[in-house]
């Protein structure tokens, strides 16, 4: 019964961990990366698309990506796309792809990015701590009922706070590398 709410608290920890990786590969550093595209949409033959399903994005060099749509006619609707979001990026088109410049970071907005990143951590952090929180109501609530004993309910706490510190680690790490990766001029 306690394994139950132990492998369900893993899974949630994960889906958290996760998130906030996928967080992070939202932030900008001095790199460009097709991560930051993700969220735009396009008007695709009347329906709001994905620009991944519209055209095929490449990042050639460090500070560039093109985007090649697949159909030619999208050219202006993925630029616009680009100039309206709020990425602060400036696109430009020779009538087959667009090319989207990165420049690069100033000294200020790495500081801007690195605190932007510690927030993100921090709501990471959060999430797995609601996740430890859950997980040890349920298990007093069950040793509350008797449907475990004393020990084995002191013992699931435990595991449970051994996941979420492997968690919480795990996010620390991340951190670590997203700032290291940011402030890399």
């Amino acid at each position: 019964m306690t394994q139950k709410i132990l492998d369900e608290t893993e899974v949630r920890m994960v889906k958290a961990t996760k998130s906030t990786i996928h967080d992070f590969s939202s932030v900008r550093t001095g790199r460009a990366n097709t991560s930051f595209l993700e969220k735009l949409t396009i008007e695709y033959y009347g329906t709001k698309t994905p620009l991944n399903q519209a055209a095929a994005i490449n990042v050639p060099e460090p500070q560039l990506i093109v985007i090649q749509p697949w159909d030619k006619s999208n050219i202006d609707l993925i630029e616009k796309a680009i100039l309206k979001s709020d990425l602060g990026l400036m696109p430009s088109n020779d009538g087959n792809v667009v090319r989207v410049p990165f420049p690069p970071l100033t000294e200020e907005r790495r500081k801007e990015l690195v605190k932007m990143v510690h927030k993100l951590a921090e709501d990471g952090r959060i999430a797995v701590r609601n996740i430890r929180r859950d997980a040890n109501e349920q298990l007093k609530t069950k040793e509350k009922d008797d449907h475990i004993s004393e020990d084995d309910g002191r013992k699931a706490l435990e595991k449970v706070q051994k996941i979420t510190d492997k968690h919480i680690k795990e996010i620390d790490i991340l951190l670590t590398r997203k700032e290291a990766e940011i402030m890399e001029v």
